[in-house]
């Protein structure tokens, strides 16, 4: 099943991504009995502050705006945490994070990058990943995560 999505565009609404990413991320810490700190609660809502990937290093900043004595290992720690439990998704080709459309949901990751905004898009196609597992298995080669980055622009900044 392929799900459908939109590059976000000036009318769109993101005060609510960010309300229903901590809600599923509260409901899903309840579900499974895990501690969602105030930290990890509010490096979740710094990581959705856009739809643009953000670094380690910037969520840092932030954070010591907020709260002067943040320490690299804080941001660490809690990305570790929401990585683990699938909330936000690594972009390696990036080094920075996004939140996860699909929180405590196992998939694979599968991005759309706009190189000019830096938005980035979730897409989940199961047939993509079929197609990359069955590759792998033909190889005797077992996968242990699955992430795609696709380059390109974006609607928006293409006009």
């Amino acid at each position: 099943m392929q799900e459908t999505h939109e590059f976000h565009n000036s009318t769109h609404n993101h005060a609510r991504c960010v309300n229903s990413a901590i809600q599923a991320a509260t409901m899903l810490c309840e579900q499974q009995g895990l501690r969602f700190t105030p930290i990890r609660k509010r490096v979740l809502q710094l990581v959705w502050a856009s739809h643009a990937p953000m670094a380690a290093y910037d969520l840092l900043k932030a954070l010591r705006k907020e709260k002067g004595n943040a320490e690299a290992p804080t941001i660490y720690r809690a990305l570790d945490f929401l990585l683990q439990h699938g909330m936000v998704h690594k972009i390696e080709s990036m080094n920075a994070f996004v939140g996860c459309d699909h929180p405590g949901n196992p998939h694979a990751g599968q991005f759309l990058i706009c190189t000019e905004c830096n938005q980035v898009l979730e897409q989940e196609s199961n047939d993509l990943s079929q197609l990359i597992s069955r590759h792998a298995l033909s190889y005797n080669f077992t996968i242990s995560s699955q992430t795609v980055e696709i380059m390109g622009i974006c609607e928006r900044c293409q006009a």
